[in-house]
């Protein structure tokens, strides 16, 4: 079944969507999105475990800690709203608890982030201001869905979002997401901000396993620059207006697991597509390791190596770049025992390069989708990761980011 992705945050039953240009940022773009469930939701979070945590991370990292249902997650864009201290904190309780009211519901049943420059107050008066609007203006619409998922973002150049059903019989249980993302992307956990929903009807424990799950090969596979954010947060919301029940280990969980992935693995890619000045998205796949974990860990320093990124810029099939990056990565491997390919061309072997495989190679490497794949020889684990390649403008960007 094919579905279109727009709007995707409200594509399951029972959520609504608003968005709004509070003045948080200096360009009066839309910066603030609220997504609203009209019952209460089960709610799962992986949160940043950077140990220099902004203020709505604390905030709702506390609620999923305490097993809560919510009802409402609000995100601001242009300001982090991190390293703030207790005007800091003091902000998002009083976003909160005016959000909180205006929906008539509790304040601990509503979540909030923020992304945008660290360090700087955020103008509260602004964000109070736009909340009544906000409330006025909820629909459950593809267009409201959309403008929401636009409002997040930061120096990302695309909207992100995805759709994915679940069919069981007769049953259908949508999944929809969306994400913003493009630098200080290297999750520990977590990366950058997602909202997750779907109608179907999950247990806590279910959400929590579901969600962590998804997040290992999908969000906590991608590198843009190598660095973890203060404000790191993926939220899923399961509000069970589908109706019924699905039992853990049930076919039915399977598939919204497995629709949950397809989200969660889209939405990644889309994030590491659109790193900042990026041009090519590199796709890192390690063979052969002792277990997917340690696969995962080679894969994840190749794709997040500065080096290997500004080969793959140039076009340079610089295979001891990606040699070198596997063998500082705290996984015990034998260098003999290595394969290298580029865009299925083998480059090197044994610990050398394999003679007139260079040429093929560096043809590849003009591509938009880059392929590497590195078999270590030491078991049957497998896994990938993603990443983009590093261009002058992603300085340009992060040096004149505050100016």
């Amino acid at each position: 079944m094919t579905v279109s992705s727009r709007g995707a945050v409200v594509a399951a039953r029972g959520f609504l969507a608003a968005s709004s240009a509070a003045g948080i940022k200096a360009s009066g773009s839309p910066d603030l999105a609220l997504i609203v469930s009209e019952r209460d939701a089960v709610c799962a979070g992986v949160f940043t475990t950077n140990r220099v945590k902004a203020a709505p991370v604390l905030w709702s990292e506390r609620i999923v800690r305490n097993g809560r249902t919510v009802r409402a997650v609000l995100i601001n864009s242009g300001n982090a709203n991190a390293c703030t201290g207790s005007a800091g904190r003091s902000a998002v309780r009083r976003s909160a608890e005016s959000l909180a009211h205006a929906l008539a519901v509790d304040v601990e049943e509503i979540l909030v982030a923020s992304t945008g420059v660290i360090g700087v107050p955020i103008p509260l008066d602004r964000l109070l201001g736009a909340i009544p609007g906000l409330v006025g203006d909820l629909k459950p619409t593809a267009s409201h869905g959309g403008q929401a998922a636009k409002a997040i973002l930061t120096t990302d150049t695309r909207v992100k979002e995805h759709v994915a059903v679940a069919r069981v019989g007769t049953r259908t249980f949508w999944v929809g997401g969306m994400a913003k993302g493009a630098g200080m992307i290297h999750p520990a956990m977590a990366t950058l901000l997602g909202v997750i929903t779907t109608d179907a009807p999950l247990g806590r424990a279910q959400a929590r396993r579901l969600l962590r799950n998804a997040v290992i090969p999908t969000f906590n596979a991608i590198s843009v620059d190598g660095d973890t954010s203060t404000n790191d947060c993926v939220l899923l919301l399961a509000n069970g207006a589908a109706g019924g029940r699905i039992p853990p280990g049930s076919t039915a969980e399977s598939r919204v697991a497995d629709a949950l992935m397809e989200v969660s693995a889209a939405l990644a890619r889309m994030v590491a597509a659109d790193g900042e000045g990026a041009r090519k998205l590199i796709e890192v796949t390690v063979r052969g390791a002792r277990s997917s974990s340690e696969a995962r860990k080679i894969a994840r320093v190749i794709a997040s190596s500065s080096l290997v990124k500004a080969a793959v810029h140039g076009g340079d099939p610089n295979w001891g770049r990606i040699f070198a990056a596997a063998g500082r990565a705290g996984v015990p491997m034998r260098l003999e025992h290595m394969e290298l390919r580029i865009g299925g061309h083998l480059v090197a072997r044994g610990g050398t390069g394999v003679s007139g495989r260079e040429g093929k190679a560096a043809g590849h490497l003009q591509k938009k989708r880059i392929a590497l794949d590195l078999s270590v020889g030491r078991g049957d684990g497998q896994a990938t990761a993603l990443g983009c390649d590093l261009s002058a403008e992603y300085v340009s960007i992060n040096a004149e980011y505050r100016t």
